[in-house]
C-alpha cells in the first residue's frame, strides 16, 4: 500500500490469489472481471470470472437426493487470456519460473490495474513484463489490456496467443461443487477481421446470448510491424498466434481491446455484431485510457468523503467506495439489476440480491439519485412477481424473496451445506418477511434525501402501500393480550429459525420484526396525505384499499406486541428463556466463533437452543431509527422506553452475539459509537479489515462483502458526522472522531450541491449554486432549524454545559442572514 489513491500487492502467494484478485476487480457496473492474472486459468489458485450486471441462470442439480434448482450470476467467457512463450518454449507460467520481482498495483483514481514482473526462465533468459488493465467507466462495453514485454539479455522469437475462452464454469465457491456450474452453451466463433475475433454463447437456461469481440495489436518501440498471425479455432475458443522477433532491451507491446454485449442490452441489433462494431471503431490503450479516466474522476467529484487523518482508514474507506463505484454507477442506472450482496466481485450467494440496498441506499441517495432511484425500480419491476408469491401463501399485498435474482421468485437456498460437517441441512432462512419493509424503508428514505415526488407518486407509494399490505396482513389479534402477534417469522439474525424441538420453522414475534412494522404501519399512512388527492384516490382505487384496513394499520402502530425482559425488548418471544452458551469455553476451543452456528451443528448440537446471534437483530432497530424515532415508536405502541435502557440493551446482546455477518460490526460500530467510543472504534476496524485482510479464512476470494463496505462510509456519514435526511430536513448531530482529523463531504440533498465539513461536534454546511431555481433547504441540529438558500452556510455546533447548546450562524454569503442560539435541553 502506497496512499489513499492505490493499493499494491507484492510478490506471489498461491494461498493469496483469491483475496488479490477479489480486490483487484475492475468493473463499471455493467460488467465486472476479477483480478487474475491474463495467462491464467481456473486451475485451483487462480479464478478468472468476468459477471455482467443481471445475468442470471438456472440449472438443476441432484443435492442430498432431491432435485435442486438454483440461479446464479453467470461466469461469462473469459476476455483475458494473453500469453507468450521465447522461440518454442513453454507458454508463460509464474509457476515455472524464477520471480525476481512481482507487484501489482490497484490504482483507485484511474481504475487502472497494473503488474510488474521480472522473472527468470528454465533457459536463465531475464524478462521484464508489464501490463496495465481497464475496464472503461464511460463506455461501458469495453475493456483493454496492454501488455509489454522486454527482454533484458537475450534475442528471441516471441509467440503471443490471444483470445477468448468460453471454458468457463461457475466454480468459485467450493461449497457449491454439488450444484450445476455448466451455464453457457450454444459457442460460435468468427474472425471478423485479420485483428479481431469473436466468441458467442448463450445461457442455458434464460438463453441470454453474450458475445465478445477482441482486437488485438503488436508495436516494437513505437512501431506497428506487420507480424504473421494464425488463428488458433476450438469449439468454444478461439486465439490470434502472433510472432515477433525480439533484441535485448527491446519493447514489444501487446494490445488487447475487446467489447461485451448481452441480449439483455438496449439499443442494439445483434450482440456479436454490436461487440464487432464497438472494437473496430474503439481507440487504442492510452486513448481509452484518458477518457476512462475522465469518466472517474467525474464519479470521484460527486462521491468525494475526505478524511484528513487516519491514512489507513482512509485508505480503506477509499478502497470501499471505489468497489461500491465499481458495482452500482451510473452504467448500471438503466440495467433494471439490484445490489447482488458481493458485488460483481464473486460467486458467493450467487451473485442474489438480499437487502443490501439497506446500506447502500443512505451513500447513493445523497449522492447519486439516479442509480440510487433505479435500485427501487429493480424492486419496483418485481412487485408482480412479490404479489403472485403473496397470493400463494394466502395473504394480500407484496411479499418480496429474501433472495432476489433475475424476475424476483424466491430464490433463496432450501438446502445449505455445512463446510465442516460436509451436511446438507434445511434452510428456512427464507422466512425473512422483514426484508419487504426494508424495501419500504428504503423507498420512503429516499425520498426523504431526494424529494423525488413523481418518484412517489408512480412508483414509491404504491410499493409502500403493497409492502404495508402484506406485512400488516401478517399479524393476527390475540385478545388474551389485547395486542397484534405475528408468528412463524425469521428476523435478522439467522440463527434462530425454530423454537428447539418444533416440528415448524419460524419464531413468533421478533422485536425487530414487529417494531419496524409498527414504524412501516404509520409511514404507509403518512404516504397517503403526502400525495396529491386525487393520486391518492387513484391509487386506494387500483389496489382496492379502502379505509377500515388503513384504519387497521393505525390499530397496528398503536397495538403490536413486542416482547420485553428485564426492560430490554426480546430478540423474540420466548428468547430470554432460552439457554446462555459457554461463550468463554466455544473461544477457547474453537479461537474464532463468527460461524457459531456450523460448529454448533458439526458438533451435532442446534443454535437454536441458545441466546446467541450470528448478527445484530434488535439492535438493528438503532441503526434504522434514530433514538427520538424509536422511543417515538415503541411509545406509540405503549411502551416506554427510557434512555438508560439504550444503553443496557446494546450491552446485554452485544454478549450474545458471534458476529458472524460483517454487517453485524457496522451496525454494533453504530451503536456504541456515542456511548462507548473504543468498542465503536473496534468494530468499525474489524469493517474495514474484513476484506482487505480476509479476516473470514477465505471468504473474499468469493466476492467482497459490498453492503458492509457501504456500511463504512455510512457509518462515517450518518454515524460519526451524524447526517441524514429525515422529517424534511437535512438533520446533523456531529460526533467526529478526533482521531479522523476533519470530514469533508460533498452532498446532494433534495437536487441542491451541499457541502460539508465536519470537526469533533462542529459541523459546517454551504449551499452552492446550481440546485433548483428559487429553492432552499432546511438544516436542522437538535431542536434548531435554519433555512439556507443556493449561497448560504452555517456552522453548527453542540457545546456541552448544564444542558447541551447548539449555536447556529448563517454566513454573510448568501442573499439572507440569520442568527440563531438555542438551548436543546434533550440533545445528546
Amino acid at each position: 500500500m502506497t496512499d489513499d489513491r492505490a493499493w499494491t500487492f507484492s510478490g506471489f502467494d498461491p494461498a493469496d490469489e483469491g483475496r488479490r484478485e477479489a480486490l483487484c476487480v475492475l468493473g463499471n457496473g455493467y460488467f465486472a472481471t476479477r483480478g487474475a492474472a491474463p495467462e491464467a486459468e481456473d486451475d485451483g489458485v487462480h479464478y478468472p470470472g468476468t459477471y455482467a450486471a443481471g445475468c442470471y441462470d438456472r440449472r438443476t442439480a441432484e443435492v442430498a437426493g432431491q432435485e435442486i434448482t438454483t440461479e446464479s450470476m453467470v461466469n461469462l467467457p473469459n476476455w483475458l487470456p494473453l500469453t507468450f512463450r521465447f522461440d518454442d518454449g513453454d507458454w508463460f507460467d509464474l509457476s515455472r519460473c524464477t520471480l525476481l520481482e512481482h507487484e501489482i498495483a490497484l490504482d483507485l483514481e484511474r481504475g487502472l490495474l497494473s503488474r510488474r514482473c521480472r522473472f527468470r526462465d528454465r533457459a536463465g533468459h531475464t524478462t521484464t513484463l508489464t501490463q496495465r488493465r481497464i475496464v472503461h467507466m464511460g463506455l461501458p462495453h469495453l475493456a483493454a489490456l496492454e501488455t509489454t514485454l522486454v527482454p533484458e539479455d537475450h534475442s528471441s522469437t516471441i509467440t503471443f496467443r490471444s483470445g477468448l475462452d468460453g471454458r468457463v464454469r461457475n466454480t468459485g465457491v467450493a461449497r457449491y461443487e454439488a450444484l450445476e456450474g455448466a451455464h453457457l452453451t450454444g459457442f460460435e466463433v468468427h474472425e471478423h477481421s485479420p485483428e479481431t475475433l469473436g466468441l458467442r454463447a448463450r445461457t442455458a437456461w434464460s438463453r441470454i446470448e453474450v458475445a465478445e469481440a477482441a482486437r488485438t495489436r503488436v508495436r516494437t518501440d513505437g512501431r506497428e510491424p506487420n507480424v504473421p498471425r494464425t488463428t488458433v479455432v476450438e469449439a468454444d475458443r478461439i486465439a490470434h498466434e502472433l510472432v515477433v522477433a525480439a533484441r535485448p532491451g527491446e519493447r514489444v507491446v501487446i494490445e488487447k481491446v475487446v467489447a461485451l454485449h448481452t441480449s439483455r442490452d438496449r439499443a442494439i441489433s445483434e450482440p456479436a455484431a454490436e461487440s464487432a462494431e464497438l472494437v473496430a471503431e474503439a481507440g487504442g490503450f492510452e486513448s481509452l485510457l484518458g477518457t476512462h479516466q475522465a469518466a472517474w474522476l467525474k464519479s470521484w467529484r460527486a462521491f468525494r468523503c475526505g478524511i484528513r487523518g487516519a491514512g489507513d482508514i482512509r485508505r480503506a474507506v477509499r478502497l470501499h467506495l471505489f468497489h461500491l463505484l465499481q458495482t452500482i454507477s451510473p452504467n448500471s442506472a438503466d440495467l433494471d439489476v439490484g445490489v447482488p450482496a458481493r458485488g460483481l466481485h464473486g460467486e458467493a450467494y450467487r451473485g442474489h440480491v438480499f437487502w443490501d440496498e439497506l446500506f447502500v441506499l443512505p451513500v447513493l441517495a445523497l449522492r447519486a439519485a439516479d442509480e440510487a432511484r433505479a435500485l427501487l425500480l429493480y424492486r419496483y419491476r418485481r412487485l408482480h412477481q412479490a404479489r403472485s408469491a403473496a397470493r400463494r401463501a394466502g395473504r394480500a399485498g407484496a411479499m418480496f424473496p429474501w433472495q432476489s435474482g433475475s424476475n424476483g421468485r424466491e430464490e433463496s437456498q432450501r438446502l445449505h451445506l455445512n463446510p465442516r460437517s460436509r451436511r446438507w441441512l434445511t434452510d428456512d432462512t427464507h422466512l425473512q418477511r422483514h426484508i419487504g419493509i426494508a424495501i419500504a424503508y428504503n423507498t420512503w428514505h429516499y425520498y426523504q434525501s431526494t424529494a423525488d415526488t413523481a418518484f412517489l407518486r408512480d412508483f414509491g407509494a404504491e410499493l409502500i402501500l403493497d409492502i404495508t399490505r402484506f406485512a400488516a396482513g401478517l399479524a393476527r389479534y390475540d385478545p388474551s393480550r389485547d395486542r397484534y402477534v405475528v408468528e412463524g417469522v425469521v428476523g435478522p439474525d439467522e440463527y434462530h429459525t425454530a423454537y428447539p424441538g418444533a416440528a415448524t420453522a419460524g419464531i413468533d414475534n421478533n422485536a425487530y420484526t414487529n417494531v419496524m412494522l409498527a414504524w412501516l404501519c404509520r409511514t404507509a399512512v403518512r404516504v397517503l396525505t403526502v400525495l396529491a388527492p386525487e393520486r391518492r384516490r387513484e391509487l386506494m382505487a387500483e389496489l382496492g384499499l379502502r379505509e377500515p384496513e388503513i384504519a387497521r394499520w393505525k390499530r397496528l402502530s398503536r397495538k403490536l406486541f413486542v416482547p420485553f425482559h428485564d426492560g430490554i425488548p426480546s430478540q423474540f418471544e420466548g428468547y430470554h428463556e432460552l439457554a446462555e452458551l459457554d461463550w468463554h469455553g466455544y473461544r477457547r476451543r474453537y479461537g474464532d466463533i463468527r460461524r457459531l452456528d456450523r460448529i454448533l451443528e458439526a458438533e451435532g448440537d442446534d443454535p437454536n437452543r441458545y441466546q446467541a446471534s450470528k448478527q445484530a437483530d434488535v439492535l438493528m432497530l438503532f441503526y434504522l431509527l434514530s433514538a427520538e424515532e424509536l422511543r417515538d415508536v415503541l411509545a406509540g405502541l405503549g411502551y416506554p422506553f427510557p434512555a438508560h435502557r439504550i444503553p443496557e440493551t446494546i450491552e446485554h446482546y452485544l454478549r450474545r452475539t458471534s458476529h458472524g455477518s460483517t454487517l453485524s460490526s457496522v451496525v454494533h460500530a453504530w451503536v456504541l459509537a456515542r456511548s462507548d467510543r473504543q468498542r465503536a472504534w473496534e468494530h468499525f476496524h474489524r469493517v474495514l479489515e474484513a476484506d482487505v485482510h480476509d479476516t473470514r479464512g477465505g471468504s473474499t476470494r468469493e466476492g467482497v462483502h459490498l453492503a458492509a463496505m457501504a456500511g463504512t462510509i455510512d457509518l462515517l456519514q450518518r454515524c460519526f458526522a451524524g447526517v441524514e435526511a429525515r422529517q424534511e430536513a437535512l438533520r446533523l448531530n456531529p460526533c467526529w472522531p478526533p482521531e479522523l482529523g476533519e470530514l469533508e463531504l460533498d452532498l446532494r440533498y433534495r437536487e441542491h450541491p451541499v457541502s460539508l465539513s465536519v470537526t469533533g461536534r462542529t459541523a459546517v454546511v454551504r449551499v452552492g449554486r446550481g440546485g433548483p431555481t428559487g429553492g432552499s433547504i432546511r438544516c436542522a441540529c437538535g431542536d434548531c432549524e435554519v433555512e439556507l438558500a443556493p449561497g448560504d452556510g452555517a456552522t453548527f455546533r453542540w457545546e456541552r454545559g448544564e444542558a447541551a447548546r447548539v449555536r447556529v450562524r448563517r454566513d454573510r454569503t448568501g442573499p439572507g442572514t440569520a442568527t440563531a442560539d438555542r438551548r436543546n435541553r434533550s440533545a445528546g
